[in-house]
């Protein structure tokens, strides 16, 4: 039995999607021991986090089988994946990434789309307006196109009903959790290494981006004491220039640290040696580094007003987005309090086995099994 994918975010991309799309086929693969997973992508480049999955004989990439195809890979992801796949005939197609082709629908191959956020209909103002329009179009053909929707959160399920007017019997809630690698015990030396290199610190980590709000983190550094500093981790848009005049104007040069491109491998030793991680958003289908950071002993300051508060549960303290004083109220009682800090890592761990990527996998094959006969 072939089960097919949308595998482009997968091989092109290093963190959100492509990290969902990772570990979700990470997660199916032991469960599906007769199948073979099969990832359409419009073209293949090497990506060190796919390579433990394409060590499996089980799991192989797919490119478009006809030179139009080759030529408008875009062109064949979206209008002409659906004729590959009649030619292929996999038992199943599950597009990963918010996207169905075209025609989907009337190919006779069952279909499950991924739908992570309507953040672009909820916030638009965080967004290009071309870009919500044609994220508007996508989404809503694949969700109404697919024979089963999967949301990963209360919050996305939400939005989807109330938005897309998608009903509650199509949808299946499928928590993803956080890699494995977040919950491995991390070695004191490396712990002691980042606390020599970036003092006492809180860490951010995400893209650096008007959503992601870590402007209200740098506002509250400037209100907390000295000698506690800010680490943030995540590609530079055109806001970190934003930040980095707030940074100027507040004196916070030698206090903020942005970092870009930290290998995966890194991240949970940044966790572990932070005091607290900051994850202020406007607005999320989830909140993974919540669970990255619960997962790695971190306690969180988090924002109010989308799904967080379902991500992180008693891991974190959550505040006004909009409010820098909460913000500092919330850091100071975690700073000044170390067995507050420890007792909601404790409860907060507790609360995030739900989203174990065991139970992500489990679930997920079990949507399947609702479309097609498994073994």
């Amino acid at each position: 039995m072939v089960i097919g994918f949308d595998g482009k975010r997968a091989v092109m991309n290093y963190t959100g999607i492509g990290n969902y799309s990772r570990l979700a086929l990470e997660s199916i693969l032991p469960l599906l021991p007769d199948a073979t997973l099969r990832l359409y992508t419009p073209k293949i480049r090497p990506n060190e986090r796919l390579e433990r999955l394409l060590t499996s004989p089980r799991v192989e990439l797919q490119t478009p089988d006809r030179c139009v195809g080759k030529l408008f890979g875009s062109l064949w992801r979206s209008k002409m994946l659906t004729s590959q796949l009649r030619r292929e005939t996999p038992a199943l197609y599950h597009g990963l990434s918010n996207e169905l082709p075209s025609g989907i629908e009337k190919s006779g191959i069952p279909s499950v789309v991924t739908i992570h956020d309507l953040i672009f209909l909820r916030r638009p103002e965080f967004y290009h307006r071309a870009d919500v329009e044609i994220c508007r179009k996508k989404f809503e053909y694949a969700a109404r196109a697919a024979n089963l929707v999967i949301a990963i959160s209360q919050r996305t399920a939400y939005d989807l009903r109330e938005l897309y007017g998608i009903p509650e019997e199509k949808i299946r809630i499928v928590y993803q959790g956080c890699s494995p690698i977040f919950t491995q015990e991390v070695s004191a030396d490396v712990i002691e290494a980042n606390r020599r290199r970036f003092g006492r610190y809180i860490i951010g980590v995400g893209t650096i981006e008007s959503r992601k709000n870590q402007l209200l983190a740098v506002r509250a550094l400037a209100k907390l004491p000295k000698d506690v500093n800010l680490l943030l981790l995540g590609r530079r848009t055109a806001y970190a220039k934003l930040l980095d005049e707030e940074i100027n104007r507040l004196g916070l040069q030698q206090r903020v640290t942005m970092l870009q491109g930290v290998p995966m491998a890194g991240i949970p030793g940044l966790y572990a040696a932070a005091e607290i991680a900051s994850y202020p958003s406007f607005y999320e289908g989830f909140g993974i580094p919540m669970l990255e950071a619960i997962a790695a002993g971190v306690p969180v300051v988090a924002a109010t007003g989308s799904c967080l508060e379902e991500a992180g549960g008693p891991g974190a303290i959550y505040v006004d987005p909009t409010n820098i004083d909460e913000f500092v109220n919330a850091a100071m009682t975690l700073l000044e309090n170390p067995q507050l800090r420890a007792e909601m890592v404790s409860r907060g761990r507790e609360y995030i086995a739900r989203f174990a990527p065991e139970n992500f996998g489990k679930n997920l094959v079990e949507v399947y099994k609702e479309l097609i006969s498994i073994p």
